[in-house]
């Protein structure tokens, strides 16, 4: 039976803190294809196995990746712990192909934890449910795997109940070998591989004991037919959806009308891991934007960054995300805390909420005065610039005759005060 009140209770931080970084790192930085390269280009393990050989991120500074998370106002982070290579960035104690075992040979997941708490961010591990390293995960014919097309592991035997044994082995290691974990994401279900073929109640009932209060998103269940929508949650549910590189509409509600907790896992570019020639990088303005449309629809983003083969955040990604830190520093009061603004999107942005504080984001300026739609002038306490305090003053002349708005004065010229997007605060009588 879903449990709502303990729901809200464990999730209390997730809506206060809204913005966090994902992080995709492994032996993929080497090739710097992406981190699918090994499913997309059918590399065997033999093939894979000189990347394992030469992992050496002598430039791996984890501490230098929290400042920068803390610096673009994100309040939690997410690492790959393993991803769908095999290859584990924790000492675990089940396999040999792991960070230790590299000319690494430290336990990458430990000191990123140390690192980002160390920040006072709350700390999270991606732990992918596939496993192409594994010999007892499905190889041919299985939709994704590298070696799924070929001919030599036709008809070969996989023990698949021996590797969910393995798979329950190192998210035990993750849920008791380093301290409090705030979040653990799983990824991901697909075809017949969702629920109760992972043994999913039996895995989220291990995790919620080892680790009480954390937060679990929503892959052990079929994307397709996720019960949180319907209002009934399955117990391997998890507390969160999370919509890939595609942020709702409206926003995510059950069939109740009820709103659903949801992330928007976003990449800066086009990969998740490093890539070496994807300069499809979003400007700073965009991922402004997105940010506060995800929490004007009562949701976070998850925005990812893939550190090279050497362990260094790549510089585009690093100036987008200190140029965004700039805006949240002035801002972040309209993004923490908030969600939706229970006000229909005005055509110049989104309207955001923190109790009885409206937050109004200017993207596109408009000819004139700048109407508050959905406010009475009678309910209002004050309108202020967010990013300096600044009064703007309610204007009522002959050109606002005519409606029933409200109306501000945001300037004298075309240009927003912040192109990326204006703040305008409106406090309401109590």
């Amino acid at each position: 039976m879903f449990d709502r009140q303990a729901h809200a209770e464990r999730t209390q931080w997730f809506v206060r803190d809204r913005f966090g970084m994902f992080i995709h790192w492994g032996l993929y930085a080497i090739p710097a294809r992406g981190e699918w390269v090994r499913s997309v280009e059918r590399i065997s393990n033999e093939d894979y196995q000189p990347y394992f050989d030469e992992f050496d991120p002598v430039d791996y500074d984890p501490r230098a990746w929290a400042r920068l998370a803390k610096q673009a106002g994100m309040r939690y982070a997410v690492m790959t712990a393993k991803h769908h290579d095999g290859f584990c960035l924790f000492d675990s104690k089940h396999t040999d192909y792991k960070a230790t075992n590299t000319k690494a040979g430290r336990d990458l997941v430990r000191e990123y934890l140390d690192a980002f708490r160390a920040e006072g961010l709350k700390v999270g591990l991606y732990y992918s449910l596939l496993d192409w390293h594994h010999p007892d995960y499905p190889h041919y014919g299985d939709a994704n795997h590298p070696m799924r097309e070929n001919e030599a592991f036709k008809g070969a035997k996989h023990n698949f109940g021996r590797y969910v044994d393995y798979l329950h082995g190192q998210v035990r290691e993750l849920c008791t070998g380093y301290g409090k974990l705030d979040l653990m994401w799983f990824d991901f279900s697909y075809g017949d591989l969702h629920g109760e073929a992972w043994r999913a109640t039996e895995l989220v009932r291990m995790v919620r004991s080892l680790q009480p209060g954390i937060l679990i998103d929503n892959r052990l269940e079929d994307a397709a037919k996720n019960s949180m929508v319907t209002g009934e949650p399955a117990e391997y549910a998890g507390d969160f959806l999370n919509p890939e590189q595609q942020l709702p509409p409206e926003g995510i509600f059950d069939r109740h009308g009820n709103p659903v907790l949801w992330e928007a896992c976003i990449t800066l570019n086009n990969n998740w891991g490093f890539h070496q020639n994807d300069m499809h990088y979003k400007p700073a303005s965009m991922v402004i934007r997105k940010l506060v449309d995800c929490v004007s629809k009562g949701g976070n983003m998850l925005l990812n960054v893939g550190p090279d083969a050497r362990g260094r955040i790549p510089q585009d990604s690093v100036r987008i995300l200190e140029q965004v830190g700039e805006w949240m520093a002035s801002n972040g009061d309209s993004i923490y805390g908030c969600g939706h603004g229970g006000i229909a999107k005005p055509d110049y942005g989104r309207v955001t909420r923190n109790g009885d504080t409206l937050y109004f984001h200017v993207t596109e300026n408009t000819v004139g005065l700048l109407p508050l739609l959905g406010v009475k002038r009678e309910d209002i306490h004050s309108v202020r610039l967010l990013a300096t305090g600044a009064e703007l003053p309610i204007v009522a002349d002959f050109r606002t005759a005519h409606y029933n708005n409200v109306f501000v004065k945001l300037g004298d010229g075309p240009l927003l005060p912040d192109e990326a997007d204006t703040v305008v605060t409106v406090k309401l009588k109590g």
